[in-house]
């Protein structure tokens, strides 16, 4: 069975599974939503995601964060 593209784990739970989350991003691609208390507050995402997103945001016209 293929691994999911994305799982949701709380912040308590990524704690103790860090390592295996950081595998499963770099090795599958998955990206991990971490959620504190039932709400999303951040993404674990695979680098080239990331770059993406960050050369977008640097556009001109981009949506950069102040």
């Amino acid at each position: 069975m293929p691994a999911p593209t994305s799982v949701e784990i709380g912040v308590r739970e990524l704690r103790a599974a860090l390592s295996e989350v950081l595998n499963e991003t770099a090795v599958r691609g998955r990206i991990t939503y971490v959620t504190s208390h039932g709400r999303r507050v951040g993404a674990i995402v695979p680098v080239p995601e990331a770059e993406a997103i960050e050369a977008k945001r640097n556009e001109p016209g981009g949506n950069s964060p102040a």
